[in-house]
């Protein structure tokens, strides 16, 4: 009951980051969406000049990627979540209690071998 009581109170503050977060997380996207399609043009381009300008818009958007650290809390809260789900819905372990005398009989004759 106390497990699920933190994964409760874990899950909830992870939501509440990513929630906060997701205007980053956002741009974030958003940047790298451009600096792929920058990137894919940039090796495409015939002319020098048209190599620079998608060096240029590149450059910009690795600059918006980089100043939107936010974002990989963002990420994290949503890693955090699917921990806390994986977690809610682990099944519980049962534990056999065994009353055989001669479980540990193995053992108890190695000691018993050791000493004498």
């Amino acid at each position: 009951m106390l497990k699920k009581i933190g994964l409760l109170l874990a899950g909830g503050i992870a939501v509440l980051v990513l929630m906060f977060h997701l205007g980053p997380l956002v741009g974030l996207a958003i940047s790298l969406a451009i600096l792929y399609y920058a990137v894919k043009k940039f090796f495409k381009a015939d002319s020098t000049f048209g190599k620079i300008v998608w060096a240029l818009i590149g450059l910009a958007a690795l600059m918006v990627s980089v100043s939107n650290v936010p974002a990989l809390i963002a990420i994290v809260a949503a890693y955090v979540l699917y921990v806390v789900y994986k977690k809610w819905n682990e099944p519980k372990e049962v534990v056999q209690v065994v009353d055989d005398p001669f479980v540990h009989f193995e053992k108890q004759w190695a000691e018993l071998q050791k000493h004498y």
